[in-house]
């Protein structure tokens, strides 16, 4: 197989065999732009001016606080939160309440239901919940990875074979490989790509499943003597396949 500079970090990911190549490459690219922005970036105007205007998401403000570097979190939120003092200014100066009613006034709020936006405020407000420098980062570059994947699926053989003999790949990273396979693979691409793609997903989501039932099992005290098998990790990976992400890495702070 031949590799270059857009193919190797796809293969990267694929080498280390977890539960979720994607998944590894998100985490490549977030610890790199922590790592950027925090390491001698924040001093850089260009750079100051991308995250005071994007901010970051509640997650990777979590990132940043356990990196380390806290003059550097610090200098970043400080021009940030004067942007968004800008922003709220205007955006109180031109909120208009809405005509009131009876009807609106009994009419329960359902809080398990997503709040559509309103007002003005209301609208400002949810925008910065998702908006991120980190993850415009890799959001930049994911669509890439994607058409990558498909450019090797296509066309070589032993990428189909790495492939077919890999844990597959959590569900929302298996739901974007679908979409972007509609667009990018031919009707006899597909005849061979889906029966792969969903074969080892069931495969590898039932694996898990066993794996967590047996790590279930084995507390008992019948079963105090029985081997572990893969079981003992299983419930990280369990929620890895789920929903992406690897919620038992340390964090990850800056080398001294």
């Amino acid at each position: 197989m031949k590799e270059n500079i857009e193919t190797i970090p796809l293969l990267k990911a694929f080498e280390a065999k977890d539960e979720c190549p994607f998944c590894n490459l998100a985490r490549e690219a977030e610890q790199h732009a922590i790592s950027f922005i925090l390491g001698s970036a924040y001093m850089e105007d260009d750079i100051r001016e991308q995250t005071d205007k994007t901010g970051f998401c509640r997650h990777h403000f979590k990132m940043m606080y356990d990196y380390g570097n806290r003059l550097g979190s610090a200098l970043i939120l400080s021009t940030h939160l004067h942007k968004l003092n800008q922003e709220l200014a205007q955006e109180i100066k031109d909120f208009s309440p809405g005509k009131s009613s009876v009807l609106k006034r009994f009419k329960h709020t359902d809080a398990t239901a997503q709040l559509t936006p309103s007002t003005n405020i209301g609208a400002w407000a949810a925008s910065k919940k998702d908006s991120c420098y980190v993850c415009d980062h890799f959001n930049n570059i994911y669509g890439r990875y994607l058409d990558t994947f498909f450019d090797l699926y296509r066309k070589d053989e032993e990428f189909r074979k790495i492939f077919a003999e890999s844990k597959g790949v959590c569900i929302p990273h298996f739901g974007d490989l679908v979409e972007v396979a509609e667009r990018r693979l031919n009707d006899a691409q597909k005849k061979e790509f889906y029966p792969v793609a969903f074969s080892l997903m069931q495969e590898n989501m039932k694996r898990l499943e066993d794996e967590v039932c047996w790590f279930v099992e084995k507390n008992d005290y019948l079963n105090k003597d029985k081997p572990w098998g893969n079981s003992q990790d299983s419930i990280q990976r369990g929620i890895q396949k789920c929903t992406g992400g690897y919620p038992a890495d340390e964090i990850f702070k800056a080398k001294l």
